[in-house]
């Protein structure tokens, strides 16, 4: 059997992950198998990594070559440069990934910025698709400092939107308003929002998902995208039946078959009219810098992975 090297989830070591040797992922007649070159590290994924299997391989984004094409046809071919998407096995030298769940990669974007692209670009977008026409509206995004909110942030201004930016720090909100945000707010209270706003993109949870949702004018839409505070949330819905009538708040989830959102956030990056904000880079053997970076807050946007074709 085949093996190959990558990050598995292992409880004794220090962020829970350690480089090994794994067999080699057997694509399915609708996959294909990639040849990785970076992946990304998403909050969700480090943060709930315990509730993994012990010795499975993590990991949603990676970018890559195609190696081996899905044995149905009707994806790309050999030697296709992709970016891909799943639950699993994208922490890895290669990876079996659905033909929906890729993209062909224009020749101009490299594998770095596009391994940051599936979870955090696709839900940004998908995000945004579902408060419906922003143009001219005010959209609030909460944890803007990160990978949902910088993408959100710049996706949502390319719409049309008034977006305020909530940041945890004056430091958090570099960079964001060359992204597009017409504010920025560093107020756990939001209280510096002003007037209301159609929608929320929320990555914050808590509290501050109570808030924003407090925040909404009659008939618009709060989204929990995330959590990461951490912390649960307690609305009051009394107060939402007198002061924003019609608000709505809903769980929001990234969905399947995100193939064509990826090609086209691959062309955004391609024609420069999206940036993937990658604040940390670095190779595989320094994961626990990455994860220790990202857990404390101290990256802004994307951490990503340069993985090694061979070796450790």
């Amino acid at each position: 059997m085949a093996t190959m090297r990558a990050l598995i989830h292992d409880p004794a070591s220090a962020n829970g992950l350690r480089l090994d040797d794994v067999p080699e992922p057997e694509p399915g007649p609708t996959e294909v198998l990639v040849e990785v070159a970076a992946t990304s590290l998403n909050f969700g994924e480090v943060t709930y990594l315990s509730g993994r299997p012990v010795g499975s391989v993590p990991g949603w984004d990676a970018s890559g070559v195609v190696v081996v094409p899905a044995a149905e046809g009707g994806g790309p071919p050999v030697g296709a440069r992709v970016v891909t998407f799943g639950w699993s096995g994208g922490w890895a030298q290669r990876r079996a990934v659905d033909v929906a769940e890729l993209a062909v990669l224009p020749d101009t974007v490299e594998h770095a910025p596009a391994a940051a692209l599936p979870v955090a670009g696709v839900t940004a977008l998908r995000a945004l698709r579902r408060l419906g026409s922003v143009v001219g509206r005010r959209v609030l995004v909460t944890g803007a400092s990160g990978g949902v909110g910088r993408f959100a942030v710049q996706l949502a201004a390319r719409a049309g939107a008034h977006v305020v930016a909530s940041v945890g720090s004056a430091e958090r909100g570099l960079g964001l308003r060359e992204l597009g945000a017409a504010s920025i707010v560093v107020d756990p209270e939001l209280a510096d929002v002003g007037q209301p706003v159609h929608g929320v993109i929320d990555n914050v949870g808590g509290p501050l998902l109570a808030r924003g949702y407090a925040l909404l004018a009659p008939g618009g839409l709060a989204l929990s995208v995330g959590m990461a505070s951490l912390q649960p949330t307690t609305i009051n819905f009394e107060q939402a039946r007198i002061h924003n009538a019609g608000a709505q708040l809903e769980a929001f989830n990234i969905g399947a078959a995100v193939g064509p959102d990826l090609a086209y956030l691959a062309g955004l990056l391609a024609a420069g009219e999206l940036d993937a904000q990658v604040g940390w880079l670095g190779t595989w053997e320094r994961v626990d810098e990455a994860v220790e970076a990202l857990r404390g807050r101290r990256v802004l946007g994307k951490a990503v992975l340069e993985v090694s074709s061979s070796g450790s």
